[in-house]
C-alpha cells in the first residue's frame, strides 16, 4: 500500500516499511507518530485530504544535517559576511498505513 502525506511543509511518498526523514518532530525516539494529513492512499485522492486515513510510523533517531555554508556578499563595499547551518530532522520508519 503506497501513500502521500504532508508534514512540515513537504509531502513524502511512502510505502510500509520505507525509512524516511522529516523536520524534527517533538516525540521522543521509539515511540509512535501518526501523519494525519493525508493526500493519496492507493488510488484514493482526497479534497483536499483523504477522510479516515493516517500514515503510522515509528521514530529511529533524531539528528542533524551537514553543515551549509552561508556566505553573504557585497561588491565594492567589503562587506563579507560567513554562516553555518545544519538543519535537525527526525529518521522515521513507516509502520503501517490505514485506509
Amino acid at each position: 500500500m503506497k501513500a502521500i502525506f504532508k508534514t512540515g511543509g513537504k509531502q513524502y511518498y511512502v510505502e510500509e516499511g520505507s525509512v524516511i526523514y522529516v523536520e524534527k518532530l517533538p516525540q521522543d525516539v521509539g515511540s509512535e507518530v501518526e501523519f494525519t494529513e493525508v493526500l493519496f492512499v492507493d488510488g484514493k485522492m482526497g479534497s483536499p485530504t483523504v477522510k479516515g486515513a493516517k500514515v503510522i510510523g515509528l521514530i529511529e533517531k533524531h539528528g542533524r544535517q551537514k553543515k551549509i555554508k552561508v556566505f553573504k556578499y557585497r561588491p565594492k563595499k567589503k562587506y563579507r559576511k560567513t554562516q553555518g547551518h545544519r538543519q535537525p530532522y527526525t529518521k522515521v520508519t513507516i509502520k503501517s498505513i490505514v485506509k
